[in-house]
């Protein structure tokens, strides 16, 4: 056994450890984390106008901090990207994780010195948990892969900017860079098809034992890797037995994962956001993921089915339920409050707190990591048609992961009441447009990890007559603008006026 392995179970133990102290202290944990938040943040701009100092419970902070998304708080993230000091947070982020936003282009979310080794402690410790619980950290002394962003940042009134994926690349520990791949220079490499050449070519020949990414992406790894040895994965890499994924849904990638391994392999789910870090699988045989208490974000929870009311009811860890669906909303160490991500949770567990990711609280798709919502379709759809003759009845939208050739795709149901004459040249416009409304849209298709658009469209009163095939024609039943699946795209598909 070699040092690095033996010195990982002890380093394990302790921190499951102290994972196990907090965990078990829920209310208290958090109670220690809201304290201190707004301790910190009651000098900030943010702070004082909304009377931090007068803050004493939960019950005077609801009073005080309105739920917020990017739009609301955009006023002061300004002021931040600006230069301006102690805003939301005390002094200047380190950083800005560049995301998609929904009405503005590009999101600017802080990252922090405080917030910025959460994020990494966060993966570490759920691997040390899966050493704990396991016994093995044979993986540590193998070769690692977490296919990502690239590292290069741009700097903007001396904070600088990049993907929350290409930041993190900067933070690996000391002990495991030189377990780690591909290069710097080839993480660089913005063009996704030629990343993946110079990966495969870096890795192949290597002891990798660690694989980690959005599960769309390395599923493009695994099967250049394929393509090129003519092996299974799992036997090209004999001692590949984790992977760790977080972003996206697993699921519809497993079964083709197991055939490009050839075998299944334990995972690791992760729940990182530009946000925060917010949760982690801490073990093989429990449901869900171990929410972190102690990572600087203190939790906020509204019912799913309240949410648009006029005055939701919020509430935090003490009164949690399993089995319910909760939009999910963070108050951070890096300056976000009442912070609205858009995810909703279910809680599995509630000793100690475990979640499963349920989705967006509104329709989305994101089958990449694009997050494309439904007014960004729309908007584009509008841009599209607008100073021409072409007229739309109704559309849906959905994602083709896995074509049976060529890159995958987001694929437009579109049923037109005047249709254009080029239905080739009117989907490269639409597809202009939703480059312009979703910067990850654009960045997937610049790395030739998405090809453009298809539109299929669907014959007249081809919307009504599948509302009534499975029984919701009328009333208030519509079809949803997106789906991040192929449910309702296979259903259309007998429609299709092609």
């Amino acid at each position: 056994m070699k040092i690095k392995s033996i010195l990982a179970k002890p380093f394990a133990k302790r921190i499951a450890k102290k994972t196990l102290k907090w965990a078990l202290k829920p209310e208290e944990t958090q109670e220690k984390v809201f304290l201190n938040l707004v301790k910190e943040a009651k000098n900030t701009a943010f702070g004082k106008d909304h009377n931090f100092k007068d803050i004493k419970t939960y019950a005077d902070f609801k009073q005080q901090v309105p739920i917020a998304d990017y739009e609301d708080l955009r006023p002061y993230i300004d002021r931040v990207v600006a230069g301006e000091s102690d805003v939301l947070w005390k002094n200047k982020p380190l950083y800005f994780a560049k995301t998609s936003g929904t009405t503005s282009g590009v999101k600017y979310i802080p990252l922090t010195k405080e917030s910025m080794p959460m994020q990494i402690e966060g993966a570490r410790n759920a691997m040390l948990q899966y050493i704990d619980e396991t016994g093995d950290a044979s993986w540590v002394n193998g070769k690692m892969i977490f296919v990502q962003g690239s590292p290069e940042m741009e700097e903007k009134n001396g904070i600088k900017i990049g993907r929350l994926s290409g930041i993190s690349a900067h933070y690996v520990p000391s002990y495991l860079l030189k377990n780690r791949l591909p290069s710097y220079e080839t993480n660089c490499i913005e063009d996704w098809e030629e990343k993946i050449e110079a990966i495969v070519k870096e890795t192949m020949h290597e002891d990798m034992t660690v694989i980690g990414g959005i599960p769309s992406w390395v599923q493009m790894y695994f099967e250049k890797l394929v393509e090129v040895s003519g092996k299974k994965v799992g036997d090209l890499f004999p001692n590949f037995n984790l992977f760790v994924y977080g972003g996206v849904n697993y699921e519809p990638y497993r079964n083709k994962f197991e055939d490009l391994i050839g075998r299944k392999v334990d995972t690791i789910e992760l729940y990182p956001a530009s946000e925060g870090f917010i949760a982690s699988q801490d073990s093989q045989v429990e449901k869900g993921m171990l929410l972190l208490l102690d990572g600087g974000i203190f939790y906020e929870f509204i019912k799913a089915d309240d949410f648009f009311d006029e005055t939701p009811n919020r509430i935090n860890i003490n009164d949690v339920e399993i089995g319910v669906n909760y939009v999910i909303i963070l108050n951070t160490n890096a300056g976000l409050w009442g912070y609205n991500i858009g995810d909703t949770v279910a809680f599995v567990s509630l000793t100690p707190h475990r979640i499963i990711v349920t989705g967006r609280i509104k329709h989305f798709i994101s089958g990449f990591g694009e997050h494309v919502i439904g007014k960004e379709v729309e908007y584009a759809l509008n841009d599209a048609v607008a100073g021409t003759t072409i007229k739309v009845n109704e559309f849906t939208v959905a994602p083709q992961i896995a074509p049976l050739e060529g890159l995958p795709y987001h694929e437009w149901f579109i049923e037109f009441d005047e249709a254009p004459t080029d239905l080739h040249e009117f989907s490269n416009i639409l597809d202009g447009f939703m480059q312009e409304q979703n910067v990850y849209y654009f960045d997937l298709l610049e790395g030739k990890i998405l090809k453009t658009l298809k539109v299929t469209p669907i014959r007249k009163g081809g919307f009504n007559s599948y509302m009534k095939s499975i029984g919701k024609l009328g009333g208030q039943n519509k079809v949803p603008r997106l789906s991040n699946d192929r449910k309702i795209a296979d259903e259309l598909t007998k429609f299709s006026s092609q």
